[in-house]
């Protein structure tokens, strides 16, 4: 089955050898996981960056019917960077269908736990403008981590199983991560 490649670009010319190129190696993610709807590829150049190895960046964002994998690279040539983005999506691949099916202590597959129930209601006051409901599940907090890593964001809600409790899982500047947990005052 082959899935469309969408490709934009940044700062950047599309050369015809930018194009086969991706348009050759990106659809082989397929051979990985099945289920492929949509697969984008944002192939961008900041000029302003600080580091030489830092000024291209390839961006793969992989959709399915009930996943969304990203992954991000950045290198001192756009094929380097895309190389290696897309070796990161391969392992990013590997993680989620080892975890895809891991039950919680319900026995319900991780991808029904967190299926994000959306509910939008039409606002009364402009001050709330959408609602978003999920169910949360009991975790702990590296299981916590391994989501928000997988999803590619840079900030986790979840219910702690150790402490009853919901907190709230970040990606600090430095690559270490913070919790927030809540108390009343």
């Amino acid at each position: 089955m082959s899935t469309e490649v969408e490709i934009h670009t940044k700062n950047l010319d599309l050369t015809d050898r930018l194009r086969e190129y991706v348009e050759k190696k990106v659809p082989k993610l397929t051979r990985y996981i099945q289920g492929i709807d949509s697969t984008r590829v944002d192939l961008t150049h900041a000029k302003s960056a600080r580091n030489a190895q830092d000024r291209y960046v390839a961006q793969i964002t992989v959709r399915g019917s009930r996943f969304i994998l990203r992954a991000e690279e950045r290198a001192d040539d756009i094929m380097t960077a895309l190389d290696a983005a897309l070796a990161n999506m391969q392992r990013r691949i590997a993680r989620f269908k080892g975890r895809r099916y891991r039950g919680r202590g319900d026995r319900t597959p991780v991808s029904q736990a967190f299926a994000p129930e959306v509910q939008e209601e039409e606002p009364t006051e402009p001050v709330i403008v959408r609602r978003k409901r999920f169910l949360l599940t009991p975790m702990s907090e590296e299981e916590a981590i391994e989501q928000m890593e997988l999803l590619g964001h840079n900030f986790f809600v979840f219910f702690n199983a150790s402490t009853g409790q919901v907190n709230v899982l970040y990606r600090r500047h430095d690559g270490t991560y913070g919790l927030i947990e809540p108390e009343i005052g």
